[in-house]
């Protein structure tokens, strides 16, 4: 455990003191004026929940199904982009940490590690974008299946970058703060500089080193993010890739409820209700507060995962009562790698397990299929946030 951290807050400000300026940044800024990031957080913080008491709560039971299998907490970590550089092969770790707990891990398209090394590791679920180049996106299904992944995640709400000031601002995404920034700032940094910059390479983007090759530095990332993703994506992509993948789909990036129908509509096996933690279209729902409307639509009919905000295990409870089966964290687990490593990612597991049992315990539930919306304090039909 890291001296003093004792929820994700503090883990957020260790890593804040680790990280280059950049990188800190990427990890931790939004859209535009971040109100929505903002929203992930606040809205589900103001989920209000019932109390009740003298219900013997001795045995609580974690555990629930998800895709055939049994799994110890319906938690798992969410793809995050760059994680590898957060620590030393950043993704092998969290990976590691999720593995000993019971929780899948996600690996993103835009990791520092390969899919490959990743899964040498321990077992993964896998992210995919859909980029202009469909080889290439055929390329990464077939990475995955031969990888052994559980899960394949397509993410369909970055049809364009978002608009992230504070990218900008630290010397990424079209700066006019070029490489000397970066370097400068990694210089202030020498505990990272040497665990990863010097002890963790080769620094390169694993999954796009067929585009960018072995030595592409992370503003050649920005500039093929910008350049490469596609606009022009429909349902008609999502039953392409369909056809390419056998085992679990979950479509990432819902947060309407007729996105959600067309999601079952059209070979899905999950969704994720998500805005992307806020980092694309500014303004837009919260996770907490679409989430009701979407499980209105669709549940029953395929398990609905959720993330955005996700600060505790309390937050957990909170997602799984407006209606979630399944909730990912990424900031949570982002930070507590880059203040330390795989023993940080453990430790937030162990914090978010410990803090639902407490949750669970003073709403009278015992097992997961309890949280639901009956825990919630309601005003008319409406969850009271």
């Amino acid at each position: 455990m890291a001296k003093g951290a004792a929820s994700v807050s503090d883990y957020r400000a260790l890593a804040k003191a680790r990280l280059p300026h950049f990188l800190f940044e990427y990890l931790d800024g939004g859209s535009y004026d971040e109100v929505t990031l903002r929203r992930n957080v606040e809205d589900l913080q103001a989920v209000a929940l019932k109390q009740r008491v003298l219900r013997d709560v001795a045995s609580i039971d974690l555990s629930t199904e998800l895709f055939g299998k049994r799994v110890d907490l319906p938690v798992g970590l969410g793809p995050v982009g760059l994680s590898g550089l957060y620590a030393r092969r950043g993704e092998v770790q969290a990976a590691r940490a999720a593995a000993a707990a019971g929780v899948p891990f996600t690996l993103s398209t835009l990791s520092a590690c390969s899919i490959g090394e990743v899964a040498r590791a321990a077992p993964l679920w896998f992210q995919l974008y859909m980029v202009k180049d469909r080889g290439f996106v055929s390329d990464m299904v077939a990475r995955a299946k031969e990888a052994g992944c559980g899960a394949l995640l397509l993410t369909v709400d970055l049809a364009v970058p978002g608009t992230r000031y504070r990218d900008s601002r630290a010397g990424l995404s079209g700066s006019l703060r070029g490489p000397a920034s970066r370097a400068f700032q990694v210089l202030r940094r020498p505990d990272w500089a040497w665990d990863v910059a010097v002890r963790g390479r080769p620094m390169t983007m694993g999954n796009l080193e067929p585009l960018l090759g072995s030595g592409a530095a992370l503003a050649d990332l920005m500039g093929w993010v910008a350049k490469n993703f596609d606009a022009s994506v429909t349902w008609k992509d999502v039953e392409w890739v369909r056809s390419q993948w056998q085992g679990p789909l979950i479509v990432k990036g819902i947060l309407d409820p007729d996105d959600a129908r067309a999601a079952v509509d059209n070979g899905a096996d999950a969704i994720v209700v998500s805005n992307h933690g806020g980092r694309q279209l500014d303004g837009v729902l919260s996770s907490a507060r679409a989430l009701p409307a979407i499980a209105d639509a669709v549940a029953g009919r395929m398990p609905i995962l959720a993330d955005g905000g996700v600060r505790s295990g309390l937050d957990v409870v909170r997602m799984l009562a407006l209606g979630a089966d399944f909730v990912l964290l990424g900031r949570a687990w982002a930070y507590a790698l880059a203040a330390r490593g795989e023993a940080g990612v453990a430790h937030v597991l162990k914090l978010i397990e410990a803090e639902m049992r407490v949750a669970m315990a003073l709403t009278g539930c015992t097992r997961i299929d309890q949280l639901n919306e009956q825990i919630l304090e309601r005003s008319g039909n409406q969850a009271t946030f």
